[in-house]
């Protein structure tokens, strides 16, 4: 038999037949995976063009990019002959065993979607959650990156965010900065509140509306308690609390009005004594 003959073949069909099939295949792919990020790249620029959140844009197109790969591997694998059908029922199975072990990864990226939906927060906002404090870097799938004050990374799965508490520093342009001074019950009231007045005044952070307060707060066991309330921007919020502590401390000083400590007076009865 000639070298033509075995060309002519069966095997040699088979064998060119797979070939074709193989080159198709890998056509497939490659072509798909292009396809893909060129979708994935022109659907961001849509979102950021419409002014998607960064962390709804960033979710969003690694999302569709996972699912268009996965179209891809199937129409590949089709392709090859192999009966994809059966291949997504063992995957679907696969899926199932693997989510019941992961239960837990699996709530957090429920969560995750959760966070980006209903947005209580958006990058660069100051939050405290149950297992920490910091400003947002960024939401990942299964967890959020927060950066505390002292540059330290917290990173807290999405599930305990969505499930707690959320306080948002950031929310609202505006904040209360709630501060509280103790003076003597000898001291004059009248004089200390004006001394704190004077400080609340002068600084232009502090906003004239809503008006701060200035208040007798409470009569306790060895001073009076003053309330201090200005609002202020919330990005002002921590150097006027600072500033203002100091300057009244001060200012107290030199005035004479006094912080008193708190203090226990014990009064002891002697014992008389009567002789028979």
């Amino acid at each position: 038999m000639s070298f033509h003959d075995i060309l002519k073949g069966p095997v040699s069909a088979y064998a060119l037949n797979c070939g074709i099939h193989i080159v198709f295949a890998l056509a497939i792919f490659f072509i798909g995976r292009i396809v893909a990020n060129v979708a994935v790249k022109i659907l961001r620029r849509l979102l950021e063009k419409a002014k998607f959140d960064t962390i709804l844009v960033n979710f969003i197109c690694s999302l569709s990019y996972i699912v268009f790969l996965a179209f891809i591997v199937i129409a590949a694998l089709h392709e090859l002959g192999i009966d994809t059908t059966s291949l997504i029922a063992v995957l679907g199975a696969a899926g199932l065993a693997v989510g019941l072990a992961l239960k837990n990864s699996l709530q957090n990226f429920a969560s995750g979607i959760m966070l980006i939906i209903f947005r209580p927060f958006k990058i660069g906002d100051y939050i405290e959650v149950k297992d920490g404090s910091g400003t947002v870097e960024r939401v990942n799938v299964f967890n959020t990156v927060l950066k505390t004050p002292d540059n330290r990374k917290v990173i807290v799965p999405n599930g305990i965010i969505y499930d707690a508490k959320i306080t948002n520093f950031s929310a609202e342009d505006t904040r209360r900065v709630d501060m509280e001074f103790s003076i003597g019950y000898k001291d004059d009231i009248q004089k200390a509140k004006e001394i704190i007045w004077t400080f609340l005044k002068k600084d232009n952070r502090i906003l004239k509306d809503p008006e701060p307060l200035v208040a007798v707060g409470d009569l306790a066991d060895s001073s009076v308690k003053l309330i201090v309330w200005p609002w202020v921007r919330s990005f002002d919020y921590w150097p006027v609390k600072f500033d203002l502590l100091e300057k009244i401390k001060l200012a107290f000083d030199r005035e004479g009005i006094t912080i008193p400590y708190p203090r226990m007076e014990i009064y002891l009865r002697g014992r008389e004594k009567h002789e028979k």
